[in-house]
């Protein structure tokens, strides 16, 4: 859990995007983008994101957090702010057809703490939350066809 990992189902939290090449939260190519901030293809990158939370966002009210839009200087971040992760309560709640108020809980509960009051920031890890809520209420696994390609049960 010291590596993102990719999550894009709406019953799930995401985490922070990954810019590795060749396939999200890629360990062996982990270095940040040597792009600019007005670089064409990384404003229609973060563009798309914004468009996808938005859309995804069921009408909430609130500015999207930065981190659910820019990765990181690694590309590996496997931690949110708690902000990204309160930004993303209603969806999951609303995915899962769960109270509002115990996935908000789940999010406080998952938060870690700055060190010593001091040192760092609050965040949540992804993979730790939504490992969480999978404990509460697990998904169904979707129907597999195990017919051959002939049509019929092996």
């Amino acid at each position: 859990h010291r590596i993102g990992q990719s999550f894009t189902a709406p019953h799930y939290f995401w985490g922070r995007p990954s810019d590795t090449p060749t396939e999200p939260y890629n360990a062996l190519a982990s270095t940040g983008a040597n792009v600019g901030p007005s670089d064409s293809k990384r404003l229609e990158e973060i563009q798309a994101r914004i468009l996808t939370l938005q859309t995804m966002g069921h009408g909430i009210q609130m500015p999207i957090p930065f981190d659910l839009i820019a990765a990181s200087g690694s590309g590996l971040d496997p931690d949110i702010s708690p902000t990204a992760a309160q930004y993303q309560v209603f969806r999951v709640a609303k995915a899962r057809q769960l109270p509002i108020e115990t996935v908000a809980k789940l999010v406080e509960d998952n938060m870690i703490h700055r060190t010593f009051t001091l040192f760092g920031e609050s965040r949540v890890n992804v993979l730790q939350l939504n490992l969480a809520l999978d404990n509460i209420a697990p998904m169904a696994l979707p129907e597999i066809d195990i017919r051959n390609a002939h049509g019929t049960t092996p």
